[in-house]
């Protein structure tokens, strides 16, 4: 899809399953099941939707999904067979992984980091030997040295490497990663969580990752169990649900099956999604 003078492409890196009831909180099954039944063992259909924006000359991931060195007990976790489309994904848009300048990590869960190394002769390495990996400092810290609730999720060995390269950029206050690219922090999901907001001619395209990770999840108080902060997280979306509706911007959803790219309108009291086609 084309905005102002940016492109923005997405791919399904890898698809998952998670609990449903893990993924929407407080709500009830009853009504979270009518937007994405679960099967018989009340897992949900998930994909790890990967953006690629084209701006500036650079070409730009946000996040990086699952990758393709999860061990068994991951997963189980996660419902996955561990077969990554990362580099298929790339290649459907004519780039390869030396073509990347920046991996953007909103946060560094293994469903958006884990694909950001991989492995040669046993060892981890940096899967994009030319790109600047940006990660929020407070992130980074606590994902080097996780407790007994983020250690599934957090994994330091395959941080290590990226550090070791010299390729991270830590960040911790809203950065211009680039004219009209704009980090911004948000905590909520994990206390170092940060979003993305990009413009080009008036025209917008916000990805807050987990904080809107699915289509589902644009109503305020559906939030999953694993967000650290959800009342910051349901703060964050009342304030920013209406600028994304007054703005006419176009939403990236990290795990929407059906709905990678959409536009968020107002149907009486309801919010729908409608999908982003080319422009």
């Amino acid at each position: 899809m084309k905005f102002g003078q940016f492109e923005i492409h997405s791919f399904v890196e890898q698809r998952f399953r998670l609990d449903g009831g893990a993924m929407f909180g407080v709500i009830p099954k009853m009504i979270w099941q009518k937007m994405i039944p679960a099967d018989e063992n009340n897992l949900i259909p998930m994909v790890t939707n990967l953006f690629v924006l084209k701006a500036h000359g650079k070409n730009i991931i946000f996040d990086i999904g699952l990758g393709d060195t999860l061990t068994d007990r991951e997963k189980k976790i996660y419902g996955a067979n561990g077969v990554s489309h990362l580099h298929d994904g790339l290649e459907g848009l004519g780039l390869s992984e030396d073509d990347i300048d920046y991996v953007v990590l909103t946060h560094l869960h293994t469903d958006h980091a884990g694909g950001a190394v991989m492995m040669v002769d046993g060892k981890y390495i940096p899967r994009f030997p030319k790109a600047r990996y940006v990660i929020g400092k407070q992130e980074w810290e606590m994902a080097l040295a996780p407790d007994e609730r983020t250690s599934a999720v957090y994994v330091p060995e395959r941080l290590r490497p990226l550090e070791e390269s010299g390729q991270v950029d830590l960040i911790d206050s809203d950065t211009e990663l680039l004219p009209g690219i704009k980090t911004v922090f948000t905590g909520g999901h994990t206390p170092g969580h940060y979003t993305l907001e990009i413009e080009s001619e008036g025209a917008s395209v916000f990805y807050y990752a987990d904080i809107f990770c699915t289509v589902a999840h644009l109503g305020v108080p559906y939030i999953p169990a694993t967000d650290l902060y959800p009342l910051d997280t349901m703060e964050i979306k009342r304030k920013t649900l209406p600028r994304i509706v007054d703005q006419d911007v176009v939403m990236a959803f990290d795990h929407d099956v059906n709905t990678p790219l959409a536009r968020v309108v107002k149907d009486g009291r309801r919010l729908v999604a409608q999908p982003a086609g080319q422009q």
